[in-house]
């Protein structure tokens, strides 16, 4: 549907009061790309506005964790993501100049190496600019039935019902304003949200904690560092303390500096100025960048005091903003809008009670709250990968390798978008129809190696959400039909480590 007929059709809702938008998602950042998309792939329309024209050209983020890469895997994009960026070992490289790199060092910034990455995960961190990604979500979106978007179009105000959302849009070219009625929304629209701004949830934590400045160039780079390919590199040199970040393919770069207004004379950040400090960055007095963009911005470690209010949630930058320390910021939005829109999805399909959505923010503000206060450590660049790594996993099941007709495939390959049963073979394989739920449910039956793997014991069964998170560990024998009976039963509120069948049965009864 092209853009026109959608807001003909938005246009529309306000003359049918009987009409329901499922889902009204605001922003189109990586946040409302992944909700859109999650919600898609469960067969549930949103409409997505964005008060932007299209989609940004500037890179941001340049860094997607393990956990992100595994989500855009499960959807077929990795390919297609990866093809934006550019192979270099996740370090933060520390070296006075580039033309130096090779005398540098490098240090753990908290994602893992290459190697590590083949034991843990199916795929590995990625080095790719936040505008690529954003062009491969929405260009995958656009090919989904159940997605629509305007954009152009923002929200003039919100209004919390007993029955959903009723949120005001405006068209930013002609002026146009009309009404939308959705049965959730989900604010995306980033640190400076309208959406929370109207609803009346506050942010706590620090702003202003530091000022940066970036320059978006490109510059024959790759040439003078070789085969010291990194995702950051920490310039010491006295006269160009920064950072340079690789920022897509063909050597599009960043360069970074962190500067205090107050603690001196102004500095001079004009072009002139810039393109000096890079060709002492990087060590090459001659070097002629082509600077397309220099822009700033200001280092923020908060919180929203909520991540719902009634029918609206927030994701994303919205609910918290970090500071570039770690890489978390996109990583973390990403996971926000995926545990929102398979959650979302589940609710408006019948598969699980509304409360359900309780858990949204029961699961993702502890992570929220760890990465804020990591990117408010001066020192939060520098994490070992197994304790960042915790964190970004989230907990799902472990990734193993075991052959099938088309090739190998992970054990997270095997997830579907209801319930999964992983068996040992020594299970025994009961009359299925008589152990159902209100979700579809899948059983793959492991070889004894892979079952261990996971944690499951000889003759017994491991129950999985669609996001891998372990539900319930079962044990065969007289009472394990009563047991998967009340694990499915509970399944839609259990996350976290996988509870004995004794438990779960017993919060199923009380």
């Amino acid at each position: 549907m092209s853009e026109r007929a959608i807001l003909a059709t938005i246009r529309s809702m306000t003359l049918r009061r009987h009409h329901e938008v499922p889902v009204l998602i605001v922003g189109a950042g990586p946040a409302g790309l992944t909700t859109a998309l999650a919600l898609a792939r469960h067969g549930v329309e949103s409409l997505l506005v964005e008060r932007r024209s299209d989609v940004p050209s500037l890179p941001r983020a340049t860094s997607i964790s393990t956990r992100s890469m595994e989500l855009l895997r499960s959807w077929g994009l990795e390919d297609d993501v990866r093809s934006g960026g550019v192979e270099a070992e996740w370090l933060l490289w520390q070296c006075e100049t580039l033309a130096s790199a090779r005398a540098g060092s490098g240090v753990f910034g908290g994602f893992p190496t290459r190697e590590q990455s083949a034991v843990i995960s199916p795929t590995g961190p990625a080095c790719v600019p936040q505008d690529h990604l954003e062009s491969v979500l929405l260009r995958h979106l656009r090919s989904m039935r159940a997605f629509r978007a305007a954009f152009g179009v923002a929200v003039v105000s919100v209004h919390d019902r007993p029955d959903g959302v009723r949120a005001e849009l405006r068209h930013a070219g002609t002026g146009e304003s009309w009404t939308v009625h959705a049965r959730y929304l989900v604010a995306a629209d980033g640190a400076h949200s309208t959406v929370r701004n109207g609803l009346g949830i506050a942010m706590h934590g620090p702003d202003h904690l530091a000022e940066a400045v970036t320059a978006l160039f490109r510059a024959p780079l790759w040439k003078l560092l070789g085969d010291c390919r990194y995702g950051v590199y920490d310039i010491s040199h006295p006269e160009a303390a920064g950072v340079f970040l690789p920022a897509g393919r063909d050597d599009r770069w960043l360069y970074g500096v962190i500067h205090r207004p107050a603690s001196g004379q102004p500095e001079d950040f004009s072009e002139q100025s810039i393109t000096r400090r890079i060709r002492l960055g990087a060590g090459v007095a001659t070097l002629q960048p082509s600077i397309e963009r220099i822009g700033s911005f200001s280092f923020a470690a908060q919180l929203a005091e909520r991540f719902r209010r009634g029918s609206a949630f927030l994701v994303g930058d919205a609910a918290h903003r970090v500071t570039p320390r770690g890489g978390t910021g996109m990583n973390t939005a990403i996971h926000d809008g995926y545990d929102l829109g398979w959650k979302l999805a589940w609710v408006l399909r019948g598969w699980a009670a509304p409360w359900l959505l309780d858990s949204y923010e029961t699961e993702r503000r502890p992570v929220a709250e760890h990465n804020v206060a990591r990117s408010a450590d001066p020192n939060g660049s520098v994490l070992g990968a197994e304790q960042a790594l915790h964190v970004d996993l989230g907990g799902r099941i472990a990734h193993v390798w075991l052959p099938s007709a088309s090739g190998r495939v992970s054990t997270l390959d095997l997830l579907g978008p209801g319930l999964t049963l992983f068996t040992d073979p020594q299970w025994t394989m009961w009359n299925m129809a008589s152990v159902t739920g209100p979700s579809p449910l899948v059983v793959r039956s492991l070889d004894a190696i892979t079952a261990q793997a996971i944690g499951i014991r000889s003759g017994g069964a491991l129950l999985v959400r669609p996001d891998g998170s372990p539900i319930a560990m079962l044990a065969e024998g007289a009472g394990a039909v009563h047991a998967l009976r009340a694990a499915l039963a509970s399944a839609p509120a259990a996350s976290g480590r996988p509870q004995t069948a004794t438990a779960v049965a017993a919060r199923a009864v009380a």
